[in-house]
């Protein structure tokens, strides 16, 4: 891969899914010796704990949790 004018790089998509970065993550560029790393900055997070933060209060629909719960259920 090679820098742009930016400086900016793209983090592969295989590497990216199998590490759990995904769009709009926090990353911290880390000097390490001769070598820079890539870190989440909320390392102590999950992927999942991370996804649920973003969706938080984002839902639009009018029904109740529990109405949501049936219809996912197929009650």
């Amino acid at each position: 891969m090679r820098l742009n004018s930016k400086g900016q790089v793209t983090i592969p998509a295989d590497l990216r899914h199998r590490l759990g970065f995904t769009q709009g993550d926090e990353v911290d560029v880390v000097e390490d010796g001769a070598t820079l790393r890539i870190v989440h900055r909320g390392q102590g997070e999950t992927r999942g704990s991370r996804i649920v933060g973003r969706m938080r209060a984002r839902a639009t629909t009018k029904q109740t949790t529990d109405e949501l719960m049936d219809l996912l259920r197929g009650e």
